[in-house]
């Protein structure tokens, strides 16, 4: 129900829920607050206490990416949790996957698309064998963190610490 009545006031949910996503909207797109407070008829300190309840983390942008993962649905959930706003985590399976069903040019604009927006964080995670990871900072002018998975080739899955990535996200962030 989008109705709610408190007392002699009957809100509408859905009203609020639009108006939020507005202010958030805006202030994405590089707004201040001040400014999107005037143009909505609030004060400043609402918008700033309506990104502080929903804030998960400070600090720079942080992408992710590595290959192979045995347990990529654990550490999406903590990525997910983190507020990291990219990543590409894959088993051997999808590695192979993304390779093989992709014509020679698709795969080339795939392999630079993730480049690409990789390029665009201010910190990347790297997860992977030894000869990949250095394979892939040197592709990044940024903050690399690694995270070595084992020697190359590396054909199957490896289990990552989930609390060991935890701390590497918190340390960045």
């Amino acid at each position: 129900m989008n109705f709610i009545r408190i007392s002699d006031k009957v809100i509408n949910k859905k009203k609020i829920l639009n108006a939020v996503d507005s202010i958030l909207n805006q202030r994405s797109k590089g707004i201040s607050q001040q400014d999107v407070a005037k143009g909505m008829g609030l004060e400043r300190s609402f918008i700033s206490r309506l990104e502080g309840l929903g804030e998960i983390r400070k600090g720079g942008s942080i992408a992710v990416i590595g290959f192979p993962i045995k347990n990529v649905a654990e550490l999406q959930m903590i990525l997910e949790s983190k507020g990291i706003e990219y990543s590409v985590l894959m088993t051997e399976e999808e590695r192979w996957r993304f390779i093989k069903e992709k014509s020679g040019l698709e795969l080339f604009n795939g392999i630079m698309d993730i480049i690409q927006r990789v390029r665009s964080f201010d910190k990347v995670i790297l997860l992977g064998s030894r000869q990949r990871v250095k394979m892939l900072a040197a592709l990044f002018d940024k903050e690399i963190v690694v995270i070595e998975l084992g020697e190359a080739p590396l054909s199957q899955d490896v289990y990552v610490d989930v609390q060991q990535f935890a701390d590497v996200i918190d340390m960045l962030s």
